[in-house]
């Protein structure tokens, strides 16, 4: 029988997630959950985007899945709490939905020298304040600098990353960021969209600056987890297979997937009921 991993995302970023995993995890089985019809997330109230991110857990539930990662800071950032408390215990007591917060918080300190931490992100996710909680948690010295990018998910999502309207709001969210705190000597991609615009972002950004992306943090962590709990990774398949579903176009969906998985896929369409 197919166990794969589970990874869910509103729609396209947590295909820069998936993809980094890939990397360095190939052996197993992975399916992969946008949500593009209702996608973006980030200016969703709380209830919304609960809702929708337990409907979509529960679907990777249903295909098998014991372990699902929400590759969505804004579902970490507004969902994944509950869900762990709430609604596993009941659901499913067993199965296991992680995030990618807090593995991104339990490292990134490391990365400051002069402990100021800049994070990049979506209203929803600055709002929720995980990041400051989380980082705080681990690093209580660090200071904690965020600013909301609310117009960067959807240039990358309609192809306009590349003209002057997209600079124009690169460069200011940049001077935004810097303005509140000038000691900042790292920045933290807190969007897993903002990959596809990391060059540009640091061409804004003095060059001392380190913008880090979460893929990489993300894949370790997810790595070290399974060594740590056997049991888990033993009921996973490893067969190298991925599967990929949409609730939206599947022709749209492969479309944009390539800039964000780096290779061409075949999605399937899923419908809720």
């Amino acid at each position: 029988m197919n166990c794969p991993i589970g990874f869910f995302d509103s729609g396209f970023g947590g295909l820069t997630i998936l993809k980094e995993v890939v990397k360095i995890m190939p052996e197993y089985d992975y399916v992969y959950l946008g949500d593009n019809a209702r996608a973006p997330y980030g200016s969703r109230s709380f209830e919304s985007v609960y809702e929708y991110t337990l409907e979509c857990v529960k679907k990777l539930f249903e295909m098998n899945c014991e372990l699902v990662i929400l590759a969505c800071n804004t579902a970490s950032a507004k969902a994944l709490r509950t869900i762990q408390q709430k609604d596993l215990p009941v659901l499913a007591p067993n199965k296991r939905v992680l995030g990618v917060i807090r593995p991104t918080a339990e490292v990134i300190g490391k990365y400051s020298t002069s402990n100021s931490v800049g994070i990049m992100a979506t209203t929803g996710t600055v709002h929720s304040e995980s990041y400051v909680i989380e980082i705080n948690k681990f690093f209580p010295e660090t200071k904690v600098i965020q600013q909301a990018c609310p117009m960067l998910v959807p240039l990358i999502e309609n192809n306009e990353i590349n003209n002057e309207g997209a600079d124009y709001f690169i460069k200011k969210y940049c001077n935004e960021l810097l303005k509140q705190n000038t000691s900042i000597d790292t920045v933290l991609l807190g969007c897993t969209h903002y990959p596809l615009i990391r060059d540009q972002i640091k061409e804004h950004l003095p060059s001392h600056i380190q913008v880090i992306s979460q893929g990489e943090i993300i894949a370790n962590s997810l790595k070290d987890y399974l060594k740590r709990h056997k049991q888990m990774d033993d009921q996973i398949t490893k067969q190298k297979r991925i599967a990929f579903f949409t609730t939206d176009s599947t022709e749209l969906f492969d479309q944009h997937a390539l800039k964000f998985y780096g290779e061409s896929i075949q999605s399937s369409p899923l419908k809720f009921h």
